[in-house]
């Protein structure tokens, strides 16, 4: 690997696909571009879920688009870039696609991992409190093997028209423009914190899903940051090896 490369970046929250279609792939344009800037550097790229709006892999067959994207994830691997992959609340079925094709870690639980030294907690950040069990049953109903199974069997175009007007329904149904509650408000936070006491060796708390950005203290040496979304404000985060920081790409 080029010695150059010592920067690992983190990003979530691309919803490639989602309706309008053609803000979509403008929206995938400027994303390739992104990983254009950060090839020279970049030792490592996570991708912490919801990348696209709908995936789901049939044995023979991957949802139509994104080749742009999925190209460059392909050429960072080929330079040696390393690419991590959450499933996120919109694209939970991933399988072995990414990984065959370009040899990506898929991670379909949060994970606790060290790098460079510091310790990380990383997730999509949803259903992270047991509180919230409606959708923690909805996502258990997701991921059962049986029900993939099932879904396996309708034809690829019924499977993802009924995939995309679901998501239509359900992202129009709400305001995309999310705020932050406040730090006592925030479930992510609130779950880093508890988390921080049980786990003091944990240095970062990184997670998606939220569409907003923020980055907290939740404990003596600990941060819990969101890394916001690509719909409208490109933000992502970079961890240089000493520290992380929150930054926004402008095209």
């Amino acid at each position: 690997m080029n010695k150059t490369r010592s920067k690992i970046y983190f990003a979530s929250d691309m919803h490639l696909g989602m309706h309008p279609l053609t803000e979509s792939r403008e929206r995938e344009k400027v994303i390739v571009q992104w990983l254009e800037r950060i090839e020279a550097d970049a030792k490592a790229l996570w991708l912490v879920g919801d990348i696209f709006d709908y995936w789901f892999e049939y044995k023979k067959v991957v949802p139509r688009g994104f080749i742009r994207f999925i190209g460059k994830l392909a050429h960072l691997a080929d330079q040696g870039v390393e690419i991590n992959i959450f499933p996120g609340n919109h694209d939970v079925w991933y399988f072995d696609y990414f990984t065959e094709e370009i040899g990506a870690r898929i991670f379909h639980k949060p994970t606790i991992i060290k790098m460079e030294g510091k310790t990380f907690y990383i997730s999509h950040g949803d259903g992270l409190t047991k509180k919230d069990w409606v959708y923690r049953s909805i996502k258990a109903m997701f991921k059962s093997k049986t029900l993939q199974w099932l879904y396996a069997r309708l034809h690829p175009n019924a499977s993802t028209a009924f995939a995309q007007w679901w998501s239509k329904k359900s992202r129009y149904s709400k305001d995309l423009a999310l705020s932050f509650k406040g730090e006592e408000k925030e479930e992510q936070i609130l779950f880093a914190k508890k988390m921080a006491k049980e786990k003091p060796e944990i240095d970062y708390f990184i997670f998606g899903h939220r569409h907003v950005t923020y980055d907290v203290a939740v404990g003596s040496n600990a941060r819990a940051i969101c890394l916001g979304e690509w719909i409208g404000k490109n933000t992502y985060g970079v961890f240089d090896g000493e520290d992380f920081e929150l930054k926004e790409f402008r095209s």
